[in-house]
């Protein structure tokens, strides 16, 4: 594809993510992606046949970069308590940030009697995304800036407390403290000498 055609790929991705983040899943139509992005009906499906194949590549991509630069910044040497405050933070900012939370989205699409089970996407981007802490984490451990700690399980924290803040926040109101509460205790498993 062209770079013409991928910057428009791009421009389809994030307007749909914009408007999932924003309906769910579910109510969103090819329609909707139309206006939001000025392109005819024609013109969105010679990049996209539907708004399955653009929320899949939305949330594989998010997936994909967080593994690619968390490699790239340890490839670097870049010390591992700076990428650890950096993903805390963002994380911290997605978990405030309830309106553009694509949890919805994905709970409603994993959860589709259409989608079928085998196709297994929410299993490969939670590997994935486990992929690259264990990464973080054992490479923290070897620099000797994190605690002896087993990575898998730390990571199983980290994000079904982030995804169960991101889900819950659509349902309620979630106290502002409460990501504040989650990075600390992260930090308190992690950090040598944070209480």
């Amino acid at each position: 594809m062209n770079l013409k055609g991928e910057k428009t790929k791009q421009d389809i991705r994030g307007k749909a993510g914009l408007l999932f983040a924003k309906k769910g899943f579910k109510e969103v139509t090819m329609k909707d992606i139309c206006t939001a992005t000025g392109l005819s009906r024609g013109g969105l499906y010679r990049h996209y046949k539907s708004t399955t194949q653009i929320f899949l590549e939305i949330v594989n991509e998010l997936a994909s970069r967080q593994k690619n630069s968390i490699s790239a910044k340890t490839r670097q040497h870049i010390p591992a308590t700076a990428i650890l405050e950096e993903l805390l933070s963002k994380y911290a900012n997605e978990m405030a940030d309830y309106e553009n939370s694509l949890s919805l989205a994905i709970y409603e699409f994993y959860s589709s009697p259409a989608i079928s089970k085998e196709d297994n996407s929410v299993k490969k981007q939670y590997e994935t995304s486990k992929s690259a802490w264990v990464e973080l984490i054992n490479y923290g451990i070897a620099t000797k800036e994190f605690k002896n700690v087993n990575p898998e399980a730390v990571f199983n924290l980290i994000v079904f407390a982030y995804q169960g803040v991101r889900m819950y926040s659509r349902l309620m109101k979630i106290d502002n403290n409460v990501p504040a509460q989650i990075i600390n205790e992260i930090k308190k498993l992690l950090l040598p000498g944070e209480v």
